[in-house]
């Protein structure tokens, strides 16, 4: 067995694997961007305070966009939806056929939360004694308005809050001086224009509660430095250690290759090989496809990408080339959006689980393309209990057995951080570039 040695980098780098590909690589794979290496160590109470918890509340939660629903869920007039974070409550309403209102969910009279799920209504009436708003805020009617001589009925709607779409996404933001939502993305607009999202729907939605801070569970799926020890299983076909990270402003990037063997492998796996890990083959399960031998794994599965793509997007799907249909291209915008680039269906999304820092909700959608011009309506949230684990979404397919090996890890980084004597948790310079990013903004937000 060919001894590893860990302390030097793979000499193969994730653009000169691009030169290898069969088609024109555009030129969104090969921007740059690398972040430089700090010396800074991340302070354990980030993940374990309470009272920065509450710093994260009036810094960033009630002040920062962040994404709330897809507009495919709310697509008529009167639907509406309640996004929940930090003990606020968002109302979401299609107020009008192109018009995207939000207010804070309580009932200015007595607080009562004004809607507690989805649905669809021609006003928003508070259950509690009856007092209703037009879908615009305004206010519409108040019972026994003779018993009320100092109300005003123009300064009793309902307190807005900022809305601003993008791709298909429609985010809140609480602080209504907040600059504008395409300030906050920069130039993501333009990492998206061969992959629009807005053309897209939402095929499956899945969320659970996990036990750990709600960036314990976000970092973990920002880098693919875990890979070799948690998802051993994956490393005959994908290059963990070749993936490139970037940062751009608000948000970052990691670009990880499929259909490639991991620097860390100790045998070299033949094509087969490759194309199985791919796949998630099973040892008691025939190969999905035997790879010629003329062929490679990574074209393999690029082509057959294509076939798939091609009833939903035509043409396009001979354009892209073989990165864009195997690699994996995973995006963060601050600050805990997480949209994957090219086809691949990968939405996350994490927030803390009410007021609990220890806690938090983990969101996985599948944003698919569709043929013709009529949007398949979206799929509703499945939430999983506490006893489910991530197999039981079987629609989120072979991503459910490698989300069980990821959230196996999350409760007990809670836990040992807790117990933490070290200070501070320190990040590699590369390969944990994207949780680096992400608390480099964090610092700048809380300092404000």
């Amino acid at each position: 067995m060919t001894a590893i040695d860990y302390t030097k980098p793979p000499t193969l780098t994730y653009q000169q694997l691009l030169d290898t590909d069969s088609h024109a690589v555009p030129e969104v794979l090969r921007w740059f961007s690398p972040m430089p290496p700090s010396t800074a160590d991340v302070p354990v109470e980030r993940y374990t305070s309470a009272e920065f918890h509450r710093l994260e509340v009036e810094k960033v939660w009630t002040k920062v966009w962040q994404m709330a629903c897809r507009e495919e869920d709310i697509p008529e007039v009167g639907d509406h939806i309640t996004y929940d974070i930090v003990g606020r409550s968002i109302l979401v309403v299609r107020s009008a056929p192109d018009v995207i209102s939000a207010f804070h969910n309580v009932c200015p009279h007595r607080g009562r939360r004004i809607r507690e799920h989805a649905g669809r209504d021609t006003e928003l009436r508070c259950a509690f004694h009856g007092f209703a708003w037009e879908l615009n805020g305004c206010l519409k009617q108040v019972p026994c308005q003779w018993d009320f001589p100092r109300l005003e009925p123009d300064e009793w709607g309902l307190p807005e809050v900022l809305v601003g779409t993008w791709g298909g996404f429609v985010f809140i933001n609480m602080d209504l001086d907040a600059a504008p939502l395409e300030e906050h993305l920069g130039d993501l607009g333009d990492h998206f224009t061969r992959w629009p999202l807005e053309d897209r729907y939402k095929e499956a939605h899945v969320a659970k509660v996990m036990d750990c801070n709600w960036k314990v569970a976000q970092e973990a799926f920002m880098e693919a430095y875990h890979v070799v020890a948690t998802h051993p299983q994956l490393l005959p076909s994908l290059g963990d250690a070749i993936t490139q990270y970037d940062v751009f402003g608000n948000f970052s990037r990691a670009i990880t290759p499929n259909g490639v063997p991991s620097p860390h492998l100790t045998w070299e796996p033949t094509q087969q090989d490759i194309f199985d890990a791919m796949s998630d083959r099973n040892l008691d399960e025939e190969p999905r496809m035997i790879v010629p031998l003329d062929e490679t794994a990574r074209h393999l599965a690029a082509e057959s990408a294509r076939t798939a793509l091609r009833p939903a997007i035509g043409d396009r799907a001979d354009e892209l080339c073989d990165a864009e249909l195997t690699e994996s291209i995973y995006y963060t915008v601050f600050p805990n959006f997480h949209p994957w680039g090219a086809y691949n269906r990968i939405v996350y999304r994490f927030r803390p689980y009410g007021n609990d820092h220890r806690r938090s909700i983990m969101e996985c959608m599948f944003l698919s393309p569709y043929p013709g011009d009529e949007r398949p309506p979206a799929a509703p949230i499945h939430w999983l209990t506490d006893d489910d684990d991530w197999t039981v979404a079987t629609e989120l397919g072979m991503l459910g057995r490698v989300f069980n090996q990821d959230v196996y890890n999350l409760p007990e980084v809670q836990l040992g951080l807790e117990a933490m004597i070290k200070p501070g948790v320190t990040f590699a310079d590369y390969q944990e570039t994207k949780p680096r990013h992400f608390h480099a903004i964090l610092d700048e937000w809380i300092a404000r």
